[in-house]
This record gives structure tokens, sequence and C-alpha cells, in this order.
């Protein structure tokens, strides 16, 4: 195909279907394991410097905080970043664990834009390369599908395609402009749901987001859940299973796991606790108060809901259920 535009943005981690296929053929069991984990012991054993890290959802909305805050904790880095949230980004671009960084939207909703983004964006020390929200998506569709690269018309005329790595080529079909995004192969993928069993069968109640395609194009996946359940549960409701067991490495027991960010139908997210969060990352000096109080300061998750508290958790229980 005839290449006729380039974006000038770097391709972070080059797609290489035929070594994934292998590392999947050499590493992954049908067997069924128990794969329950501790929070330290499925991020040190899974997450090492210069993986190329995934995150899946959205904002605010079903983020693996507890995953990340463990991250921070252990300080593993420096990591390549892809994401499409906000709190999981601000954790660890302000701890210094992101050298380079795939970038779509990452935004604080009705607060503004992140601070902590802006300051290391303008400053220089993490690179970024841009794409849009599809974008990002269905290069995760090509990781899963074992091909190298596939074909949308995402991105095209647009500033956005001018800082992404993707090419616009003349399609030998039609002849038309079609715009190639790199197939996104991930070291360790990072998802909470709301039910796992101990093998790794999940399901996801509401929005699954890129869920199934980032589990299929992750070398290594983490699943932290809301709920352990029988593996009877998943054989009784196929349909909800959607991530299988044999896509899984680790399994994490993480109620509230995404606080201060919700979990559709079982907590809202905290306000109050976010529009503190966000007042402090007006400066460095605010981030590293709450990094320490909030994280560093905190052995693990049971000592993060402890210090929230019974009560605001029930609150924020409660919120969810008048939605």
């Amino acid at each position: 195909m005839e290449v006729l535009e380039s974006g000038q943005g770097k391709l972070i981690c080059p797609p290489n279907p035929d070594q994934v296929r292998s590392y999947m053929r050499e590493n992954k069991s049908y067997a069924l394991i128990d794969k329950r984990m501790t929070h330290k012991e499925a991020i040190s054993k899974f997450v090492k410097p210069d993986d190329y890290l995934g995150i899946e959802l959205y904002g605010t909305v079903r983020c693996p905080l507890s995953l990340t805050r463990e991250i921070v904790r252990q300080n593993i880095g420096p990591l390549r970043f892809v994401g499409q949230g906000v709190l999981e980004a601000d954790y660890l671009l302000a701890a210094g664990l992101i050298s380079e960084m795939d970038h779509t939207y990452i935004g604080w909703e009705v607060f503004g834009t992140s601070p902590v983004l802006r300051r290391v964006a303008e400053s220089g020390k993490v690179k970024m390369t841009e794409w849009s929200n599809a974008a990002l998506s269905w290069r995760m569709i090509a990781g899963a599908m074992g091909v190298p690269f596939i074909p949308t018309k995402s991105m095209l005329g647009s500033d956005t395609f001018k800082y992404s790595a993707a090419k616009v080529v003349k399609d030998p079909f039609t002849g038309d402009k079609v715009c190639l995004l790199p197939a996104s192969v991930l070291d360790v993928g990072m998802i909470h749901v709301h039910k796992a069993d101990m093998y790794g069968n999940c399901e996801i109640e509401g929005i699954n987001g890129f869920a199934p395609e980032m589990a299929r194009s992750s070398k290594k996946l983490i699943i932290s859940c809301e709920e352990i359940v029988d593996t009877e549960y998943f054989r009784q409701n196929p349909d909800r299973n959607i991530i299988p067991y044999f896509l899984t490495d680790a399994v994490v027991l993480a109620p509230f796991g995404s606080h201060p960010g919700e979990m559709n139908y079982k907590y809202w997210r905290d306000n109050d606790h976010l529009k503190d969060y966000y007042e402090l990352l007006g400066t460095e000096e605010g981030t590293k108060k709450y990094m320490h109080e909030w994280i560093h300061e905190l052995p693990d998750h049971e000592a993060y809901l402890k210090k929230i508290g019974t009560s605001r958790l029930k609150q924020i229980e409660s919120e969810a259920k008048g939605r």
C-alpha cells in the first residue's frame, strides 16, 4: 500500500503478532488453577519496569485504582502507559513512574483537566503520543485479532492524527484514503470487574468499555474484583462471562477497588474525596501530600478502606441505588 502521510508521534510499543502468538502459546494455560492473590503478590509478580501497562475504563468509572495504588507503593517504574482514565494516570504520573504514554482523553469531567497531566506534558518529562478514544480501542481490537494494524477512518484530517503514530495509506480496493492504526499489545493489562471466580472468569455489569479487547491483547492480565464467586455461577450463567479464565493471570479481591471512582450499580463516585484531591493536585507540594497520606502511609487496600470509613462507604453505596 502507498503511504500518503505519517503521524509524527512515537510508536511506543511496535506490534509483533507472531511474537505475541508464541508468548500466548507458551505462557497461557487452560488448566483450572487457583489464581487468587493479594494486591502485593499480583503487582510484584506481574508488573516490571519498562512494561507497557494498560488500564481500563473511562474517566472515574470502574477504575482498577487499588491495583494502581499498589504499583505506586512498590515504586515500579519507569513504565510505558496506555489508558483512557484519569485517576490511575494521575497516580502514576504524580509518582514519576511513567516515561512514555499513549494519550487520549484524560479529564476530570466537571472539575476540569488534570493539573498533573498538564505539568508533565508541558515540561516534557513524559513523552506522549496522541490518539482518539476510538483509535485506542481499535488498536486493542487489532492486538486481540493478532494482526499488525487495523484500517479505519478515525483521525483523518485532524491534528490528533498529526501527533499520533498512525499512517494514512491509499486503499488498494477503492483508492480512497484510509488510516492504519498499529495493533496494541500490552505487557500487562489491569481491569476491575464486578465478579470473578478463583480461576479468572469475569463478569462486568453495565458498560463493558473495551475490557474484552484489552483482556485479549494483554500478555499478562491482572483482574481486581468486587466479589469472588463460585465457578458454578458462571457455569449457570455462561453469557455473563465476558473475560474467560485462560486470559487471566491473577485475581485480586478488592471491594471498593474503584474508589474514589464509581462502580456501576455498586457505589457512586466519592465526589467529596475527588474535590479535595483535585484541589491538592494544583501544586506539586499538594500532590505529594495527597500521595503520602492516601498511598504511601497505608500498607494495603484494607488500610485504605479503613481510612475512608464504613459510614462513607455505605453512603456512596446508597447513592448508587438512587441512580
